[in-house]
């Protein structure tokens, strides 16, 4: 799939939400210092290790992280991602693949662009957050009809919300059931709607 989301390095986003650096590793095991390990390769995809201790490349994330942040900040259950692997390619582009794969690999794409995260936030995709967003109980906005017809747009809004800021799952309820729309960011009473420019619609 193709890269949906542009770079976000500079959203103002309160202390408090996860960061690249935040965490401890497992305590029955230590993590090995960036001096010591390689650097990355961008032009191919390399599996994530499966935890910290696991890395052979510097400042690159574990699977263990990448699970508990979607744990963590959304509420997706870590065996949602019991058969998928995931991948990085770049610097901090993190690809979730529904399979197996050879490490390291140098293809075009491998399975969905999910998540940035060689930034001071993390961030997830517009493409990962339809997928797999129905699965959050966490960090997740409702929005009604006008809301989510300016959001699908493009367009921020001023809304109440007592929840954590930053980065967010706007979803509507259409039929019943909650959809999730894309990836909003909600800093001082505004949520700002990050649904890639090629991908907005008015409805």
């Amino acid at each position: 799939m193709p890269d949906d989301d542009p770079p976000a390095d500079d959203d103002p986003i309160a202390d408090g939400e996860r960061t690249a650096g935040d965490g401890d590793p497992a305590p029955d095991c230590e993590a090995t210092s960036d001096d010591a390990l390689a650097e990355n390769v961008g032009e191919r995809f390399a599996r994530l290790p499966r935890t910290r201790a696991d890395r052979t490349v510097a400042g690159r994330v574990s699977r263990a992280d990448v699970v508990e942040y979607f744990d963590e900040r959304f509420g997706i259950p870590p065996e949602t991602f019991d058969s998928y692997t995931f991948w990085e390619k770049g610097a901090g582009k993190i690809w979730v693949y529904a399979g197996e794969a050879p490490s390291p690999i140098e293809v075009e794409s491998l399975g969905m662009l999910c998540l940035r995260t060689r930034q001071e936030h993390w961030k997830p995709t517009t493409d990962f957050v339809q997928r797999f967003g129905g699965r959050a109980t966490e960090c997740v906005i409702d929005l009604d009809e006008d809301g989510a017809a300016r959001f699908v747009a493009g367009d921020d809004q001023e809304l109440d919300w007592d929840g954590d800021w930053g980065y967010l799952i706007a979803a509507h309820t259409l039929a019943g059931e909650r959809e999730p729309l894309g990836v909003g960011l909600y800093v001082y009473g505004e949520l700002r709607s990050l649904i890639p420019k090629g991908r907005r619609r008015h409805l």
